[in-house]
């Protein structure tokens, strides 16, 4: 019998959950499902440029999970574009962030963006760049709903 998955800590939902190509009909695709934890790991490995540590500690799990995670989910992207299928995004044991919480390191101010925002490029008080992503005011993980 194998362990129980890990809940994994998502703080990206996306606002659309579907992807086709666009020529085809869509009775006519097989559909590639990619769960929100691949679609994370995807986003903080490629889209973020986090190395694997960094990245497996924001989903609070293991590196080698992690690693495992962003495979798994290039491979299926990439079985999708080359055959042709559909990315259905929905699934998979995780909670979603609801908000995420910054710091800014000149007026040491903090401020909550909506998870669904990207990163801001500077401190709503000061201006200033130099901001960093805290943990504190982030939605602790909800219990995990199997697969």
């Amino acid at each position: 019998m194998s362990r129980p998955l890990k809940c994994r800590h998502v703080q990206c939902h996306p606002d659309s959950a579907y992807f086709k190509p666009r020529a085809a009909p869509l009775t006519a695709l097989e559909e590639m499902v990619l769960t929100y934890d691949e679609l994370e790991a995807m986003r903080l490995a490629d889209l973020a440029e986090l190395y694997q540590e960094e990245a497996a500690a924001s989903m609070q799990i293991s590196r080698q999970t992690f690693g495992n995670i962003v495979r798994s989910a290039r491979k299926k992207v990439a079985d999708a574009l080359v055959n042709g299928k559909a990315i259905r995004i929905e699934g998979g044991v995780c909670s979603v962030a609801e908000k995420e919480v910054f710091i800014c390191g000149d007026c040491a101010r903090t401020w909550e963006v909506a998870a669904r925002n990207s990163a801001p490029d500077a401190c709503p008080y000061c201006q200033s760049g130099n901001l960093a992503r805290t943990r504190q005011g982030i939605n602790p993980p909800k219990k995990c709903a199997d697969r």
